[in-house]
């Protein structure tokens, strides 16, 4: 019986002509034919690798941006057209924020190698002896070797900036071609937190990524919409209102798409034949709580263990929560979760940083001679907090 419904739910779906005509437009991966509103960065870029196309040396350089301002699409865009120029260019593209990628240099220079063409075992040689094969690598591809690490900040906060050094240094000993990094960080400041002898070698040039407006940004999703969703699908008004919020927010082109592509699929599960601002007055609502629980699960260990003390004091009835109320709870927390204790400025750090995300919020208030220190509040919904306790309950923190 089961069977048979699902049968006629199926084959309803494909009979229905739906809202899409090609989802995959919206999504952060697909690279479009004219990147709109970035001409000048595509310009400086390109500009910066064309030497590449002489087999001449190229600056290592750094984009820098707020998340969804289109550092990744113009790097990929201009890297294609690099490669389309030229057969002796090799770039190769990693997003440091993927898991068992880049969490361990080992693991890093393992992918590079795969991409080259070499095969590194998961697990079992010396790291020394990676960067041999690497190194034979890159010798034996010629030309210049570009890689464009996407997050690069998020890969120096996992393994450090050691590597860096190392991929630099190693054009010293490299004959016929060389390494250039090309790196994308959310963080303007990610350059100034390196290690000064790291600076030097990267002698990095850069290129700053602004946010889009609403006017830019409804650009963006006409453009996208005009290829994604089937004709008369999207009612008046609701391109306007997604460039409107993801405005709000730092001219994030993400959510500016993900607003649009999340708006479609509600309508068309409740069986809409358009998409309506009131769909996408529901996104907006599951789009924030899929973030927020995306950048807990993101989070290391020790800042969910501070958490994880901040939900506990909260749920425990007090009303005024402060850093060493906090500490106090993640000193117990520790040993449960097998955790290394951190300092009591450390952790002061950790809340710093879960404020700056978004998680909590926190207000510096002053104890006359006794200091100042942090009065802390949870302001999410209840439905979020509950998903993050389950988070916190997988780490052994609740």
């Amino acid at each position: 019986m089961v069977q048979q419904t699902l049968r006629e739910m199926f084959s309803d779906y494909v009979k229905k002509e739906g809202v899409f005509k090609s989802k995959n437009v919206l999504s952060h991966t697909y690279i479009p034919d004219n990147t709109l509103h970035r001409e000048q960065q595509i310009k400086q870029l390109a500009d910066i690798l064309a030497p590449a196309l002489r087999g001449l040396e190229i600056s290592n350089c750094f984009l820098y941006g707020k998340t969804g301002t289109g550092k990744t699409v113009v790097a990929k865009t201009v890297a294609s057209e690099l490669g389309k120029a030229s057969k002796s260019v090799k770039i190769l593209y990693v997003n440091c924020k993927m898991k068992r990628v880049s969490d361990t240099e080992y693991r890093l220079l393992a992918e590079l190698c795969r991409m080259l063409g070499r095969e590194v075992p998961p697990t079992g040689l010396p790291t020394d002896a990676v960067y041999g094969i690497f190194h034979e690598a890159v010798e034996s591809s010629g030309g210049n070797l570009i890689l464009l690490l996407d997050e690069i900040d998020a890969l120096v906060s996992k393994i450090g900036d050691e590597i860096l050094y190392n991929l630099t240094r190693m054009n010293q000993n490299l004959k016929g071609t060389r390494i250039s990094i090309i790196g994308i960080s959310n963080s303007v400041s990610f350059v100034e937190a390196l290690d000064p002898r790291v600076r030097s070698t990267l002698s990095e040039e850069e290129i700053i990524f602004p946010p889009y407006n609403s006017t830019q940004l409804k650009d963006i999703l006409k453009q996208r919409a005009d290829v994604a969703f089937s004709e008369n699908a999207l009612k008046v008004g609701v391109i306007e209102k997604c460039s409107a919020l993801a405005a709000q927010e730092h001219g994030d082109a993400r959510k500016a798409l993900d607003l649009l592509r999340i708006a479609g699929e509600l309508a068309e599960r409740m069986g809409s034949p358009s998409v309506g601002i009131e769909h996408v007055d529901t996104a907006e609502d599951k789009l924030d709580t899929d973030r927020m629980i995306e950048i807990v699960r993101a989070q290391p260990k020790q800042s969910l263990a501070v958490l994880a003390g901040v939900i506990k004091l909260i749920e425990s009835g007090v009303k005024s929560i402060q850093t060493g109320d906090v500490f106090v709870v993640y000193e117990k927390l520790c040993p449960q979760a097998g955790l290394k204790m951190l300092t009591h400025r450390r952790v002061s750090d950790l809340i710093a940083e879960l404020d700056m995300l978004g998680v909590i919020t926190t207000s510096v208030i002053s104890k006359g001679r006794y200091g100042r220190t942090r009065e802390i509040r949870v302001t999410l919904s209840k439905p979020i907090i509950e998903k993050i306790r389950d988070i916190l309950k997988e780490n052994y923190l609740f």
